[in-house]
């Protein structure tokens, strides 16, 4: 019965990324969500959501994501995106796996699935980055 939700949810998934906002964010996720990301402390609900992504969006204000496939089982919905930012002046670009458990038409718990591997070695090698990356607060999650 959930998976009609499926096409609606990938749809307006994938409009929040192509002018992301953390206010936005509630056409998505449930109060009580549940999102999960390497780099990232897990985040307990839609206002902590919109935090981390405050500060995510405030080091990396060209953060986009682009669906290139997705799928459904259930409640359960994976959608395969390409990630792109510009990081240190540097364009970089990187694959991530979205998966989605759903409650009705929104997004209870999201796990996120990368390599952050090439990111950290850019942002390792370009020293211009660590200013900003550390002001984020996105460079130390077990601060928060």
């Amino acid at each position: 019965m959930i998976q009609h939700y499926g096409n609606d949810f990938v749809d307006r998934f994938a409009t929040f990324w192509r002018s992301p906002s953390p206010e936005a964010m509630a056409s998505l996720l449930t109060p009580d969500a549940v999102l999960t990301q390497p780099l990232a402390k897990p985040m307990q609900g839609l206002e902590a959501a919109r935090e981390e992504f405050r500060r995510l969006f405030r080091w990396l204000p060209d953060l986009r994501a682009e669906v290139r496939d997705w799928g459904m089982h259930d409640a359960s919905l994976l959608i395969r995106i390409q990630v792109s930012a510009t990081v240190g002046g540097k364009p970089l670009t990187w694959p991530a796996v979205d998966h989605f458990q759903l409650r009705e038409d929104k997004a209870c718990r999201r796990d996120t699935y990368f390599d952050p591997t090439p990111l950290m070695l850019h942002i390792l090698a370009t020293p211009k980055t660590w200013p900003g990356w550390w002001r984020s607060g996105t460079a130390r999650p077990w601060m928060r």
